[in-house]
């Protein structure tokens, strides 16, 4: 996915400042997709100057709110319908683990601990947020129903590294192959 398609979806859904976008961008989408400010705010001027979003207002010092055009709702559609889908998945914790034989006993044992920690804590507030919408305290729009399949792929994805760290926490190191060989050689 592109910044600059996060936003045009963003928009879809109504008018909404920079700092409004960067907001929604943590919430929904959190450590999956980091969105900084500097980065949303450049981005938002290319989609005006290319007609895929203009400014619906300004307000105190200089805070615009912009909205989606037509031909930003086609740029989204097309995006969504007619683009290949980039798998790539680049997660550092996975390419960490390819080097974990450098590691001391110890201190692997408590970097998996950590790993499994974060990403059990990480499922559980998915978790909360799409049962919040099941709830329906956020109600049942289009929107709100793509959102809750996204925050329940985010739940497994995190579970399933969650299960991924405890399990790694189980596997002996290989033997003259693991931490504490003579890396001199």
């Amino acid at each position: 996915m592109s910044l600059r398609h996060g936003l045009l979806g963003l928009l879809a859904e109504g008018p909404a400042s920079g700092y409004d976008l960067a907001q929604r961008f943590q919430q929904l989408l959190g450590a999956v997709w980091p969105a900084q400010h500097p980065k949303i705010y450049a981005e938002l001027g290319r989609l005006v100057a290319d007609g895929h979003i203009a400014v619906h207002s300004e307000g105190p010092r200089r805070r615009r709110a912009y909205q989606i055009t037509d031909s930003g709702l086609a740029e989204v559609r097309h995006w969504l319908t007619a683009t290949e889908v980039d798998h790539t998945v680049r997660l550092q914790p996975l390419l960490r683990s390819v080097f974990f034989w450098l590691m001391e006993p110890d201190e692997l044992r408590r970097h998996l601990a950590e790993e499994a920690r974060y990403y059990a804590e990480s499922a559980a507030l998915y978790r909360r947020y799409a049962e919040a919408k099941d709830r329906g305290e956020v109600g049942t729009s289009p929107q709100t129903q793509s959102i809750r399949v996204a925050a329940e792929a985010a739940t497994r994805l995190h579970q399933a590294l969650a299960d991924w760290a405890e399990w790694a926490k189980t596997v002996p190191p290989a033997t003259g192959t693991g931490p504490g060989i003579d890396r001199a050689h």
